[in-house]
């Protein structure tokens, strides 16, 4: 099935049409409003008016995360605030978080985008869909539920947490779409069984998980288990939320992208030029229709390539496939977004501690663990147990307010972490190892 069959099935030669016609009013629009932009077209030379042709999409500036950080809350707004109906946000050190805005119109075109990718995984108005995103300032929840409801499907609110609770409703309500990340679906299948409930007798059927990575061997095993079919989705808050891409039912190969909204580019991460067609590089979007706060070429900095070959489910949009790695230092631990320099901003706040550190990412069952060694000076280290208990405790807390993830805080003595000549080795991913 698909949602919109017009836009979703155009011929690409009408397709990027429409796409030049709205570059071409977002460029006018970010260079009369935003004052950050106008100043970044004027050190290139350009105008909006140099935008001819879909490739000139080159010469335009890259948005990098650090420019909305430099610009909170509000620097990087094309509307007057009293247009603005509401505000998301990411983490970030010290109350520095991403922030991204949204008109009505914004919050209208985000829900028919949801409701377009929770049909291409199979859903309809006839579902009963779950969602267990969490819900408030992140934008997993409220994404995936105003898309259930512009489908016209029954939407049940549950958010985060009470995982127990959760398996009881999905079997009490006969829920059959799953919205969550494909770790916490894993979760929610084992404290089902522990409860005597199994998700294969149960009306359940589609799974749409997002806001981690996850690998074919995971969907393989959710399938397996709970007996449905697991679609990936794909999104970011900065440039909207879930919902800019999804797999269809009838492939589950590349994320079909919502190319009447978005302009997806892949360029070398070093050069910053574009790479030749369905060669692999870094995606970087540029929001067509995005009112609050447009993006123009917002480096995401996850690494995958595009596919422009028919897709068997009728849709024309590019699809991109499953992201490879990211071009930076990002961990994504549980659907939230991580840089090694938040946690180094919070232990060089706390008195005792050295600048030397490392952050462990482990998968332990179905659930990524992060654990943050820091050495400690030597009169620190020397204290009785209770003390460093406190300590580790503190620093835990802080981590868990400013970042909103659960981090494991060992203290660990001098010279315990191993020194580099060249680039110190922050993170010790051990989830594929």
């Amino acid at each position: 099935m698909i949602f919109d069959m017009d836009i979703e099935t155009l011929p690409r030669e009408e397709l990027e049409a429409l796409q030049l016609k709205r570059l071409k009013s977002l460029c006018e629009r970010v260079y009369a409003n935003v004052a950050f932009y106008r100043k970044a077209f004027d050190e290139r030379g350009i105008t909006p008016a140099d935008i001819r042709s879909l490739s000139d999409v080159r010469y335009l500036p890259f948005t990098e995360k650090q420019d909305l950080r430099n610009h909170y809350p509000f620097g990087l707004f094309a509307v007057p605030k009293d247009n603005v109906v509401r505000i998301h946000a990411s983490s970030g050190t010290t109350g520095k978080a991403t922030v991204t805005g949204y008109t009505q119109r914004d919050v209208s075109n985000w829900a028919t985008m949801m409701a377009r990718s929770l049909t291409a995984a199979g859903a309809s108005r006839r579902d009963i869909i779950h969602v267990a995103y969490g819900y408030g300032l992140f934008t997993g929840g409220l994404g995936a539920h105003y898309g259930a409801e512009r489908l016209g499907a029954t939407t049940v609110p549950v958010s985060g947490g009470g995982t127990r609770r959760q398996a009881m409703l999905l079997r009490d309500f006969g829920a059959t779409v799953l919205c969550c990340t494909p770790s916490y679906s894993l979760v929610l299948y084992e404290t089902a069984l522990e409860a005597g409930i199994d998700f294969k007798e149960l009306p359940l059927r589609i799974g749409v998980f997002g806001a981690e990575p996850w690998t074919d061997e995971m969907r393989r095993d959710i399938e397996l288990k709970m007996g449905i079919k697991a679609i990936d989705i794909y999104g970011l808050s900065e440039v909207m939320g879930p919902g800019v891409g999804i797999e269809c039912a009838e492939a589950q190969h590349g994320a079909h992208l919502q190319e009447d909204h978005f302009l997806c580019e892949v360029i070398d991460p070093e050069t910053l030029e574009p790479v030749k067609p369905g060669e692999p590089g870094e995606l970087v979007i540029t929001t067509l229709t995005k009112e609050a706060q447009p993006m123009i070429r917002y480096r995401t900095r996850d690494i995958t390539r595009l596919v422009t070959t028919p897709c068997k489910c009728g849709r024309t949009t590019a699809r991109m496939v499953r992201v490879q790695g990211r071009s930076d230092d990002m961990l994504i631990i549980r659907g939230v977004n991580v840089f090694p320099s938040q946690i180094e901003s919070i232990l060089l706040e706390t008195e005792g501690l050295s600048p030397h550190y490392q952050l462990v990412v482990q998968r332990e069952g179905n659930l990524d663990t992060l654990t943050v060694q820091v050495e400690v000076d030597e009169k620190i280290f020397s204290d009785e147990v209770r003390k460093l208990q406190r300590l580790e405790g503190k620093i835990q807390k802080n981590i868990k307010e400013f970042l909103g993830v659960t981090a494991l805080v060992k203290l660990v003595e001098p010279r315990a972490i191993q020194r580099s000549e060249g680039k110190a080795k922050r993170v010790l991913d051990l989830r594929h190892a």
